[in-house]
């Protein structure tokens, strides 16, 4: 595959627009990195980290791999979360970890009595979508047809470039839990 360069203010042109020297990989690796630079907001070293880790898996894995799913794995505990759905502990501790990028920090409302008693983890996403809201970015999930509840956080002023984004990567991924 070949390695271009990106300019993140290209306004997704070379996602979105016929070029008659993109083949269908560079055009996947043009879509992967506008889809990076939303979850990643201001560390374009960040994303470009995460780039180099989504090649070297379609290298690896070539076509018969999913590139949504290569993408969720890159980004995982980096830009993005991937828990089981009835492990509230890790879920929080990676919703921690992305919000705190922005010197963030989610209210789980939980007394020290409640650390054996959690509550369900699509409520704790719940509330977590709800509190990044109030602070104008945005909680994604995206269905990764496992047990599992995964997805990123964005700027809230990006939403509509991610759903277009999402799409073009086959990702079903919606804002808030759904």
């Amino acid at each position: 595959m070949a390695a271009h360069e990106y300019d993140p203010d290209d306004n997704f042109d070379h996602a979105f627009h016929a070029q008659p020297d993109l083949d269908e990989a560079d055009a996947l690796e043009a879509v992967a990195w506008q889809f990076l630079l939303l979850v990643n907001p201001d560390d374009e070293d960040a994303a470009q980290s995460q780039l180099t880790a989504f090649r070297q898996q379609l290298e690896d894995h070539g076509d018969a791999t999913d590139p949504a799913a290569l993408l969720r794995e890159a980004i995982d505990w980096k830009a993005g979360f991937c828990a089981p759905e009835d492990d509230a502990q890790a879920l929080m501790e990676v919703v921690d970890e992305l919000v705190s990028r922005w010197q963030l920090r989610i209210d789980w409302d939980l007394d020290e009595d409640d650390e054996d008693d959690l509550p369900d983890p699509v409520d704790l996403l719940q509330s977590a979508h709800v509190q990044l809201r109030a602070r104008h970015f945005s909680l994604w999930t995206v269905e990764t047809g496992a047990h599992q509840l995964a997805g990123w956080i964005i700027r809230e002023r990006d939403e509509e470039a991610m759903q277009l984004i999402a799409g073009a990567l086959g990702m079903h991924a919606r804002t808030g839990v759904g």
